[in-house]
Formats: C-alpha cells, sequence, structure tokens
C-alpha cells in the first residue's frame, strides 16, 4: 500500500470519531430544543431533520390517541392538510410531461359549466387565477356531511360566485384553484385522485405510507393514525375539532381533496424531498420550473408572511432568509399543522408534523423549524 493512501486511511479515521461526536453534539442539542418545546409550548407530534437525505434527528413527541393514550411513533401517519398542495402539483405535472396536459389548458377546456374564462392550469398551480373561495359553500352545509370535489365544482357552476380579480392579476392563495386540478387529473385519467398519486409517486417513492384518505367519507381505518386534536379553553383539555361547534367545517372540509387529503409520516416526506432533489419523477427542465420562482407573492397574504416566502413555483413556496435559498410549504388545519422546508445550499430538511393544535399553531410549527435552523445552520 502506497504512502498516499495511507496518509487517507489515516485522516479518514482520525476524523471519523470526531464527526461522529459532533453529529452526537447537534442532536443532543436538537432534543434539548424540542424538549422544551413540549414542556413550554405543549408540542405535539413529529419531527425529523436531514443534512444531504441522512437523517440527524427524529423523534415523536406524545399521543397519536388522546382517549386512549397511545404513543406517536416515528411510523405515526399526519394528515397534511396544505403540504398536500406539491403533490397535486406533481400529478399534473407528470401528465405535461406525458402531453396528456399544457399548461396553457382552460379550466373550461375540462369544465365548459364554470364561469371562469381564460383561467389556465398556470394560473391554478401558481395561485394566480382568482377564483372565489370553495370554503364559503361549507357555511351553508350540513356539519355531519362530507362535502366532495364533484358537489365544489357543482356549487361555482350554479351559484356563479365572483372572482377576486382577472386571471394573472394579482396573487391570492386558492384552495379552490388545487380542489379543481385534482378534479382535473381526474376527469383526464380515469382515475381517481388518490390511485393516481399511488402509482405514480407513492409506490415509486417507496413512500409506503402515504395516502389520500379522506375518512369521512369512506370511515377506512388504519393503524398508527395520528389522530388530530384541538384545545379547548372551555374544557381545559384536547378534543376532536368536530366536536366544537367553532369547528362545524370539519366535517364538509373532510371529503373534498387536492388542497389537502394526503397522509404521510416523516420518513416518507423525507423521501418525498430527496425526489424532488434528485429529480427521480419528473426530468430536470420540468423539475426545475416547479421549484422555480414563477410569481410574486402578494406581501398581504397573512401565511405567506410568517413564513418569509416571497415567491411560489408550482406547488411549492421559495424564499430567502439569512441561511440562504429555500423550498417549503407548510399545511394548516383544525388539529393538524406541517411543515416542510429544505436550505437549498447546505442541502438541510426540516420536517415538523403536529396533531394537536392550539389557535396558534401554525406559528407553533414555524417557531419549531426556525430554532432547529439555528440550530443545524447558524454560527
Amino acid at each position: 500500500m502506497n504512502k498516499a493512501l495511507l496518509l487517507l486511511f489515516g485522516l479518514f479515521f482520525f476524523w471519523l470519531p470526531l464527526l461522529t461526536t459532533a453529529q452526537s453534539y447537534l442532536a443532543g442539542k436538537l432534543d434539548s430544543f424540542m424538549q422544551a418545546q413540549v414542556a413550554s409550548e405543549k408540542f405535539n407530534g413529529n419531527v425529523l431533520v436531514a443534512q444531504s437525505g441522512k437523517i440527524i434527528y427524529q423523534k415523536a413527541f406524545g399521543y397519536r390517541n388522546y382517549n386512549t393514550k397511545e404513543v406517536l411513533d416515528n411510523q405515526s401517519v399526519f394528515e397534511l392538510a396544505s403540504l398536500s398542495k406539491p403533490f397535486t402539483a406533481m400529478g399534473i405535472l407528470l401528465l405535461v410531461e406525458k402531453n396528456q396536459l399544457k399548461l396553457s389548458d382552460t379550466l373550461r377546456k375540462f369544465f365548459p359549466q364554470l364561469p371562469y374564462s381564460r383561467v389556465t392550469l398556470q394560473h391554478l398551480l401558481t395561485h394566480t387565477a382568482g377564483l372565489p373561495d370553495y370554503m364559503d359553500m361549507l357555511k351553508n352545509w350540513s356539519a355531519a356531511k362530507a362535502a366532495s370535489n364533484k358537489e365544489v365544482i357543482n356549487f361555482l357552476a350554479e351559484s356563479r360566485p365572483v372572482a377576486y380579480f382577472k386571471p394573472g392579476e394579482q396573487w391570492k392563495y386558492s384552495n379552490t384553484g388545487y380542489v379543481l386540478l385534482a378534479s382535473i387529473l381526474e376527469q383526464v385519467t380515469g382515475q381517481t385522485f388518490s390511485d393516481y398519486l399511488t402509482k405514480y409517486i407513492f409506490r415509486p417513492l417507496k413512500m409506503a405510507h402515504s395516502r389520500v384518505y379522506l375518512s369521512k367519507q369512506t370511515g377506512e381505518q388504519f393503524s398508527n393514525y395520528a389522530t388530530g386534536y384541538v384545545y379547548s379553553d372551555r374544557r381545559k383539555r384536547y378534543v376532536p375539532p368536530d366536536s366544537l361547534l367553532t369547528y362545524n367545517f370539519v366535517i364538509p372540509q373532510a371529503g373534498i381533496q387536492g388542497d389537502g387529503g394526503v397522509h404521510s409520516t416523516t420518513a416518507d416526506l423525507l423521501k418525498w424531498d430527496r425526489a424532488l432533489k434528485k429529480n427521480q419523477l419528473l426530468s430536470p427542465a420540468t423539475q426545475q420550473q416547479m421549484l422555480a420562482a414563477q410569481v410574486a407573492i402578494d406581501p398581504s397574504s397573512g401565511m405567506y408572511v410568517a413564513t418569509g416566502v416571497q415567491h411560489y413555483g408550482y406547488g411549492m413556496g421559495v424564499g430567502q432568509n439569512k441561511y440562504g435559498n429555500y423550498l417549503w410549504h407548510g399545511g394548516n388545519r383544525p388539529g393538524y399543522a406541517t411543515n416542510l422546508i429544505r436550505y437549498v445550499a447546505p442541502d438541510v430538511t426540516i420536517i415538523v408534523l403536529a396533531n394537536c393544535t392550539t389557535s396558534d399553531n401554525t406559528s407553533q410549527v414555524l417557531k419549531i423549524s426556525n430554532g432547529i435552523a439555528d440550530l443545524v445552520l447558524g454560527k
């Protein structure tokens, strides 16, 4: 063995213990931070931190079911809420690459009964369509019945609520747009949204614990499900959101998909993040479009002001802060708050999923994500 090779081996075995010690020290700092969040902020959920795809910290805190006192573990499955939108966007872009769709295709090509002209798939993907909020229809919906995408479309066609602005004129976060994208996907493929995502995204990426799950429609149950809870000030404990009048829209909304509906684990979401990094599903050119700054975000939009995101791609937020450029999406609905962010240059991925929330649940997961970034990337 020559001297150069002996030197390399020597350096490797010299630095390996130091590297292991540094990683253990960082994991300890992260755990101390998370234990403080559990103690002071009552955080209940799962966290994963990875560097270049390698997990450096992963842990579960609290219960997945408060009634039975079953605890969360790293395989627990959470509702992602709006963190589902990147998957919807991916489904559409896969069809674009197969020449089954074009970004210039109009909404009325698929749903001519809708009154919104000149709205394209590009507008729907980037939240620039100006469509009215479908959640307005839920105000008059039975609190005990789940609505569906078809019923949302029928409501828009029959009630013809006025658009907020002309397509492309402004930016406004739109759940309606992503409901329509999921419905377009079903119309074009002849498959359910759930089956399509399973076949072309979850299965190829070996995301074995991920699925589209509409519990209030099917009544289906599966193991290790993290049930969502909200804190009741009056009862002084966590309760299911549909047990409170304040959240009478929860059951109707639970049957709608595209803007939400995807359920997953922290480990599966890391596989998803690596797929975006490595162009595993899309060509490099299309993947670059998805993660590019397609449109500037309206600075008055509350959720995005909180995250610091300045632009939106196709189903992904694009931002920059003191640690550099990052890709982001989160989700929020009664009982769940989710957050996935990757800092591009250092390739650090942070995933936070919560299933017991307060009225300020979005800020809690953002605070945790930002605190982890400070520990991992801060100087």
